[in-house]
């Protein structure tokens, strides 16, 4: 196969972490074309979707890790399937992407996870779809009924729609002397909405990330426990990664979330989830594959190249 990753600069990537290498490591085992794209690289000229491309080659050396081809241009239907792996934030520039990655779609290319539903499921709103696996939850910008919320349940947790790794999460509780300036920052004054949960204290127990691939999940998530004096498991954020076998709660809502998530077009998804409760559902770029591989031998990068080669055969 001849397969396209759309990614952040090479250059920053940390081979011993992150989950695109994964999947690009076990595809160039197999023989596979790897190519990189850049997000900015995706155009439409003459009528087409085309992207700058570059074919990369592992060498097995860090941090030299690749060899890259002379950089050419081609339509994305050249390419038996495109990954789309860019990092958050979800920006407008993200979002002329995926319109970009519809139309070459529509042109015959085989975009994952699906350009449309990028758009449709925001990786915090979407968990409204499952509301008997979510703990209390509000979507708002005013105020009023964020003071409301933390009155009700005295320990809520406040987060941007469109960060990832952590960034911008607030741990509030009654009585804090900062609720004010808190709420007028992460809401900009009542101008962006945010959400808020309740605080669950399973989390000193780990945040986990169960991977879902293809509708399927992995056996195995990893538990990101906060280091000490923090409320945020992420490993972006210091949290420590244990991976261990997924609970009977956790296969029950991994497995109803992701039939839903296979139908909508999503092979690849991260699934948040602190202790019974889901909390996030990861659809841009999940990862902590190579987490799960070192400690348990589950290799979920293998799993979604067997993916891709069914699909593409």
């Amino acid at each position: 196969m001849k397969i396209a990753f759309v990614l952040d600069p090479l250059e920053g990537i940390d081979i011993h972490k992150d989950s695109s290498f994964a999947m690009m490591r076990e595809a160039s085992s197999r023989g596979h074309q790897i190519h990189a794209l850049p997000m900015e690289g995706i155009i439409l000229k003459d009528g087409v979707i085309q992207a700058d491309s570059r074919e990369i080659s592992l060498t097995g050396k860090d941090p030299l890790w690749y060899e890259a081809g002379n950089p050419c241009t081609c339509r994305l239907d050249e390419f038996d399937v495109v990954l789309m792996r860019k990092d958050p934030p979800f920006d407008m520039e993200y979002y002329y992407a995926t319109q970009l990655l519809e139309l070459a779609e529509q042109e015959g290319a085989r975009i994952v996870n699906r350009p449309a539903a990028l758009r449709n499921w925001n990786e915090k709103l979407s968990i409204a779809k499952f509301p008997e696996f979510t703990p209390p939850t509000l979507v708002a910008r005013k105020e009023g009924d964020l003071r409301e919320f933390l009155a009700m349940h005295r320990d809520i947790i406040i987060k941007p729609l469109d960060g990832m790794g952590g960034a911008g999460v607030f741990r509030v509780r009654e009585g804090d002397p900062n609720i004010g300036v808190i709420i007028e920052t992460m809401t900009c004054y009542g101008k962006r909405t945010v959400m808020a949960q309740r605080f669950v204290p399973e989390i000193e127990k780990g945040d986990k990330r169960i991977l879902v691939v293809g509708g399927v999940p992995a056996p195995y998530c990893l538990a990101r426990i906060p280091k000490k004096g923090e409320t945020r498991g992420n490993l972006a954020s210091g949290g420590k990664g244990i991976a261990q076998p997924l609970s009977g709660r956790d296969l029950e809502i991994a497995q109803s979330v992701g039939s839903v998530l296979e139908s909508a077009g999503i092979s690849l998804a991260g699934l948040d989830v602190i202790g019974n409760y889901l909390t996030e559902i990861n659809v841009t770029s999940p990862t902590c594959m190579q987490e799960i591989l070192d400690q348990t031998g589950c290799d979920v990068a293998k799993m979604m190249i067997d993916l891709l080669e069914s699909r593409c055969a």
